[in-house]
């Protein structure tokens, strides 16, 4: 089995601060893995390295079988789909759902003088649909909320048929009925064997897909650990992430903590 990403004594440092700190990590093709750990503990900073978007302070990196800073990045980037909030801005607010998601193809923002052909027009309806937002396609980017906004742009990402694709806290700011819409459409593409190998930042472990099989933990910059989803899923591993008592538990596939009472 080939590695689609592999991190080797991987550190971020701004100024005097470490956002990742000696990080060493190895995803196989076509595991699925989540990202958890506190607010300020380096999850979409580890993101930023696996897309290449961001280089190391220190360490090495390879992404597809490609060392970063070896290569030349924007024929690497195109095999990588991205979503993230940090997105919204770079998308233009009066570009149609449809465009939106087919400039994926590019990995551009905004239709200019980009030439589709027809099996592209037919990938973006087909994900348009599987991620719940077709009666959405003619709106304009601007008038969607917050969850429409996700969806679309997690069908965008997945436009260009990536080997790894990358979502930043997909579910955050979603109610209750959003988040379950959603976690049930990401176990759909993870269950999938043709689906590229993913990995997904959250801060909530309700929100990881059945279908997931890896998790790393994350606290000040540093992996407190990582590996299969049951053996780093434990009360022990959260309560270290997160510096407070956590109870854990996994009920028909799913899983749940809360504050350990005990």
């Amino acid at each position: 089995m080939s590695s689609v990403v592999v991190m080797s004594r991987v550190s971020v440092r701004r100024g005097s601060s470490f956002l990742l700190s000696d990080v060493d990590l190895r995803i196989d093709e076509g595991e699925r893995w989540v990202v958890i750990g506190p607010n300020g503990a380096g999850k979409t900073t580890l993101l930023l390295v696996a897309s290449g978007r961001m280089f190391p302070t220190t360490g090495t990196v390879e992404l597809l079988g490609e060392e970063v800073g070896a290569v030349d990045m924007a024929e690497v980037k195109p095999r990588i789909g991205w979503a993230s909030s940090a997105m919204f801005a770079d998308i233009p607010p009066r570009e149609s759902v449809f465009d939106v998601v087919m400039t994926g193809a590019y990995a551009v923002s905004g239709r200019w003088r980009e030439e589709y052909e027809d099996t592209d027009r037919d990938r973006a309806a087909r994900l348009i649909s599987a991620w719940g937002v077709a009666d959405l396609s003619g709106r304009t980017y601007g008038t969607l909320s917050e969850g429409e906004r996700k969806r679309t742009l997690i069908a965008r990402a997945l436009m260009s048929d990536p080997e790894l694709l990358l979502l930043d806290e997909p579910g955050a700011g979603l109610d209750l009925g959003g988040r379950e819409d959603l976690v049930d459409r990401m176990n759909t593409l993870a269950l999938d064997p043709d689906a590229p190998t993913q990995i997904v930042v959250t801060h909530h472990v309700e929100e990881i897909p059945s279908g997931f099989t890896h998790a790393l933990l994350l606290r000040g910059g540093a992996v407190t650990a990582a590996g299969p989803l049951a053996d780093v899923l434990t009360d022990e591993h959260l309560t270290a992430t997160f510096g407070l008592p956590i109870t854990v538990r996994r009920d028909a596939g799913r899983w749940y903590a809360r504050r350990s009472t005990v």
